[in-house]
C-alpha cells in the first residue's frame, strides 16, 4: 500500500512512468469499482468507464490525492459523474435531442431500461440535496457507495472513528431513502 502512495506522489509531481505504473497497479481495482458502479446495467462498459476515469484523473493537474483510499474516493466521484453524464445524454437522445455522446467506446453505449436511468438520476438528485444539507454525509455516501470503500478505510481517509461513521451512514441512507420515496 505504501508503494501506491509513493506512486501517487510521483505521478502528481509529473512522473509519466509512475503514472503509467500506478494505472497498471490499480487497473483491476478500478475495473471492480466500475463494475459496481454500473451494477450490471448496459449504461456503458466497465472498461470504458475505467479509461474515461483514468483520463480525467491523469489530466487534472491540481489533484491532491494523498493515498490509495483517498484515490479511490476521488475515482468513485469521477465515475459517478461520468455515469450520470451518460444517462443524461441518453435521456436527451430519447427525447429527440441532437446530443452527441463522447466516449472512448461509443459503440458500448446500449439502451438500458428506462427505469434504471430514472433510478440513477433520482439517486444523484437525492445525493445532491444531501450535499446541500450536509456535505460530509454526501461525501461519506460517495466514498462508501460509489468508491466501494469500507467504513474502516473511510475512517483513515477522513480521520474519524468508525463508530461515528456507522451512525452517519445510517443517517445518510435514511435521508436518501426518504428523498427518493418523495421523488
Amino acid at each position: 500500500m505504501s508503494d501506491i502512495t509513493e506512486l501517487i506522489g510521483k505521478a502528481r509531481a509529473g512522473d509519466a512512468q509512475a503514472s503509467e505504473h500506478l494505472f497498471a497497479s490499480l487497473y483491476g481495482e478500478l475495473r471492480r469499482l466500475a463494475a459496481a458502479q454500473l451494477r450490471g446495467d448496459n449504461i456503458m462498459r466497465s472498461t470504458s468507464l475505467v479509461h474515461e476515469t483514468w483520463l480525467k484523473l491523469a489530466n487534472h493537474g491540481s489533484l491532491e490525492v494523498t493515498d490509495r483510499s483517498h484515490y479511490f474516493a476521488v475515482a468513485g466521484r469521477v465515475m459517478r459523474q461520468i455515469v450520470i453524464d451518460h444517462v443524461r445524454a441518453r435521456g436527451a437522445l430519447r427525447r429527440g435531442g441532437d446530443v452527441q455522446v463522447a466516449s472512448l467506446d461509443t459503440t458500448a453505449l446500449q439502451v438500458a431500461g428506462q427505469g434504471r436511468d430514472e433510478d440513477v438520476l433520482a439517486l444523484d438528485e437525492a445525493l445532491h440535496r444531501l450535499g446541500e444539507v450536509d456535505p460530509e454525509l454526501a461525501s461519506l455516501v460517495e466514498m462508501r457507495f460509489y468508491a466501494g470503500l469500507e467504513l474502516s478505510e473511510i475512517s483513515v481517509v477522513i480521520d474519524r472513528s468508525e463508530r461515528s461513521l456507522k451512525r452517519d451512514w445510517r443517517r445518510a441512507r435514511a435521508f436518501l431513502q426518504r428523498e427518493m420515496t418523495l421523488a
